[in-house]
């Protein structure tokens, strides 16, 4: 085989992809993710070793994070020399024979990979817990530890859920603190007549940078996926500019794109490699980590500056504005500060019975006909229950009129898969209101659609917390080893899904 990735929930026959990623990067990307991965493990190794003796370097810290964040869809430039695809062949996930330690280990890595996006973004606010970089290298170095047990491997993927709470603790008070707590909003999701630029991803520093470079210039700003939550904070509402949002999860970029006539900005993941002569391929730009070969790239800050966007603002101007796609509302903002200032009403509503069940759909959508399964079940679940999400899986079910229990939407939406914390929050203090001794005991319901590498720190942070009998979907994980997989489903109570209807007589029978 040229490469083999299985990181990603739709790895190709579910085993792994061989020979091109079905996410769409060829055998170059692939294996030098592989070698970037190698080689972070032994500068994390000497990190390590440099720290105990009191040396630290800042430097060293964003270089593993940053790097660790690329493999998520986000970068896509690939060279190679004669050196490198020698090097390789000791690099790669399958150079590791013992099935259950390579499963183990990858666990942990996908977990930091995860972590590593958490920790970026917080970074780039100026928020900082040198405990996690520790951490991120401490767990990177034990990765090379043939020494370690199987129950050791096990110890190092719980303390990767651990830190894992923390990085979304740490990103949590850098957006809050910087931009306000998310608010109740309706989001448009038509268009308006000025031409426009999309930002995608997630960096809501660069979301601010754009923002104060197009006021006034006659660009508008619309989101699209995971930034839709950027249309929740106090702080960008002051932005007459700020539109609302323009189309749908990560996937569906091809069609949308060309549709929005304007430049796209991508912040980070997830792009998808363009059609050749794709019409809006002179049109994307990425910034930070991600990349794609063809695709200007836009440099970081000056230290205390902005981002220079002005050639993006510049193109944007020539453009027509955006097609309109659809037209109405949508509403989110339940961030964890909102979904508490309604406690009362929800625990009224829960205690009277007109709430029996909220179920957890957090996650990530993809582009598996089966995914459909999410906005069936979301369409067939009882008008006495509510979906909490966060993530683009969202999209799968956000549209739907399902309305609202005494005034409370039946979709809360908390935010980004960066804002899942939330949702961590949400559960604990709910616990803490009905007096409960196990976070368990709450009638909440976890059906998860995963991904990549933060549906990954997701699901160790929930099982850290004690979390358990969470359903993935569409797919289990083919990271996951028999052995390993049967420790999560003994330990854990973990699970696939079913059909619609079975999964949700199983999960109200609960």
């Amino acid at each position: 085989m040229s490469m083999f990735c299985y990181q990603c929930q739709e790895t190709a026959k579910g085993t792994g992809c061989t020979t091109t990623g079905v996410c769409g990067k060829d055998e170059k990307v692939a294996n030098i993710q592989d070698l970037l991965i190698y080689v972070l493990k032994g500068i994390s190794n000497v990190s390590t070793r440099a720290r105990a003796l009191g040396i630290e370097k800042e430097e060293v810290n964003k270089f593993v994070v940053d790097s660790l964040f690329m493999h998520e869809s986000v970068n896509w430039i690939a060279d190679t020399t004669k050196e490198f695809d020698a090097k390789r062949q000791t690099a790669g996930i399958l150079t590791q024979e013992n099935e259950d330690v390579r499963s183990l280990r990858e666990l942990t890595i996908y977990g930091l990979k995860g972590m590593a996006a958490y920790t970026e973004h917080a970074n780039n606010l100026g928020y900082k817990d040198d405990t996690i970089h520790k951490f991120i290298q401490e767990a990177l170095t034990a990765t090379t530890n043939d020494n370690l047990t199987v129950e050791e491997l096990i110890n190092l993927v719980n303390e990767t859920g651990k830190y894992g709470v923390a990085a979304m603790a740490l990103l949590d008070k850098a957006h809050t603190s910087t931009y306000g707590n998310p608010e109740i909003t309706k989001v448009n999701i038509g268009v308006g007549t000025n031409p426009g630029i999309l930002i995608s991803g997630h960096d809501l520093r660069d979301m601010e940078d754009l923002l104060k470079q197009t006021e006034g210039t006659g660009v508008d700003v619309y989101t699209h996926s995971e930034m839709l939550p950027a249309n929740y904070y106090p702080a960008f509402k002051k932005y007459k500019h700020f539109i609302g949002n323009y189309g749908n999860a990560w996937w569906k970029q091809k069609e949308e794109f060309e549709t929005f006539n304007g430049p796209v900005l991508f912040t980070t993941n997830c792009i998808v490699p363009p059609r050749k002569n794709a019409s809006y391929f002179e049109r994307v730009y990425t910034t930070g980590s991600s990349g794609f070969t063809g695709f200007k790239h836009i440099p970081e800050r000056p230290e205390g500056g902005q981002k220079d966007f002005s050639e993006i603002i510049e193109q944007a101007k020539k453009c027509k504005p955006p097609v309109e796609i659809e037209k109405g509302e949508i509403t989110g903002g339940f961030a964890h500060n909102q979904v508490l200032a309604l406690a009362d009403k929800i625990v009224d509503a829960v205690k009277s019975g007109a709430i029996r069940k909220f179920f957890v759909m957090a996650g990530c959508d993809g582009r598996m006909k089966n995914r459909a399964y999410y906005t069936e079940f979301a369409s067939a679940l009882p008008e006495d229950t509510v979906i909490l999400t966060a993530g683009c899986a969202k999209y799968r079910y956000n549209k739907l009129p399902l309305g609202d229990i005494n005034g409370i939407p039946r979709v809360l939406d908390a935010g980004q898969c960066n804002d899942s914390y939330s949702l961590a929050v949400i559960a604990l203090k709910l616990k803490e209101v009905f007096d409960l001794k196990d976070i368990n005991e709450l009638p909440i319901a976890y059906n998860i659609a995963w991904y990549e590498q933060k549906a990954v720190i997701v699901l160790l942070a929930l099982l850290y917390l004690g979390v358990k009998n969470i359903h993935l979907g569409p797919t289990l994980p083919a990271f996951l080893s028999p052995n390993v997989g049967k420790v999560l489903v003994e330990k854990f109570g973990i699970a696939g899904i079913g059909t619609v209807e079975d999964d949700i007589k199983l999960f109200l029978n609960n």
